[in-house]
C-alpha cells in the first residue's frame, strides 16, 4: 500500500465501516494434457495446489477478520476455499458470478503448445480482440464480478470476504478498477496461482487495491503457470 493510500485510510472516521474484499485465483489445477479447462467441471487441484490452499488458509487463520468465503462453483476453486472456511468455521457460499470466463477454445490443448493458435482455422475467432470475439465479453465479466464484490460488500461489512475465482475475472475486474484497458496481453497479467488481489472500502468506496502472493514460494515447483506472471518468478529471475 502507499503513502497516499495509508494517509487516506488513516483520515477515515473510525464510525465508517472499512471492508476488504479478497479476490483469490485457484491453486495448481491437475491438467495433465494442458487443455484449456475454463468453465469445464471435473478438474480438480494437484497435491501442489492443495498445499497452495493450506497455505492460503495459513495466511488468513487466525489473523484476518473473514466472515464470508465465496467460491466459483467450479471444483478447483472450491478445493482452494475449503480450508480457509473450515479455518474459520464458514460454510462455502457457491457463487455463479466468480465462475471463469467461457471461452471457445475450452477443451483444446492450448496450454501444451501455444503454437497452435496460430492455425488458420482459429482466425475467424480472433476479429475482434477488444471484445473478445472468442469468448465472454470484459464488460460481461465486469458486470458479473462487481455484482459478487456487492454481494460480498453487504455480506461482510466491517470485515473481511475471500472471494475465490480465476485468473481472467480477478485480473479483468483489476484493469477496470485501475482504469486501464480491458483487452490485454494474457502474458502479462499479475495474478498468480492462490494470489491475492485485496480490495478495501469505506462504505462502498475503493481506498485501495493491494496484490500479494501468500503461497509464492510454492510457485517455483508450479506447472500451471500460463499465461501470467508472479512477483514470486520475477524475484527468481533477477
Amino acid at each position: 500500500m502507499n503513502t497516499e493510500q495509508t494517509n487516506a485510510k488513516a483520515s477515515t472516521s473510525a464510525s465508517e465501516p472499512i471492508t476488504t474484499i479478497h479476490l483469490v485465483r485457484h491453486g495448481e489445477v491437475d491438467n495433465p494434457t494442458g487443455v484449456l479447462y475454463g468453465q469445464r467441471n471435473g478438474f480438480h487441484l494437484t497435491e501442489l495446489g492443495r498445499e497452495m490452499a493450506a497455505g492460503l488458509a495459513d495466511a488468513f487463520y487466525p489473523s484476518h477478520d473473514i466472515r464470508a468465503v465465496m467460491t466459483s462453483p467450479l471444483e478447483r476453486a472450491m478445493e482452494t476455499a475449503a480450508p480457509t472456511a473450515q479455518a474459520y468455521g464458514l460454510r462455502l457460499s457457491i457463487t455463479p458470478d466468480l465462475i471463469e470466463a467461457g471461452n471457445k477454445f475450452e477443451g483444446i490443448p492450448i496450454n501444451d503448445n501455444r503454437l497452435m493458435l496460430l492455425s488458420p482455422r482459429f482466425w475467424p475467432w480472433y476479429k475482434n480482440p477488444c471484445e473478445p470475439s472468442w469468448g465472454e465479453p470484459y464488460t460481461e465479466i465486469v458486470a458479473r464480478m462487481s455484482r459478487a464484490i456487492r454481494h460480498a460488500l453487504a455480506t461482510a461489512e466491517g470485515g473481511e470476504a475471500i472471494l475465490v475465482s480465476h485468473q481472467l475475472p480477478i485480473w479483468t475486474m483489476r484493469r477496470f478498477i485501475e482504469g486501464k484497458s480491458l483487452a490485454h496481453d494474457p502474458r502479462k497479467r499479475e495474478c498468480s496461482l492462490c494470489s491475492v488481489t485485496s480490495l478495501t472500502f469505506v462504505r462502498r468506496q475503493l481506498l485501495s487495491l493491494d496484490y500479494w502472493e501468500p503461497v509464492g514460494a510454492l510457485l517455483t515447483r508450479a506447472h500451471d503457470m500460463v499465461p501470467g506472471t508472479s512477483l514470486a518468478m520475477k524475484k527468481k529471475s533477477q
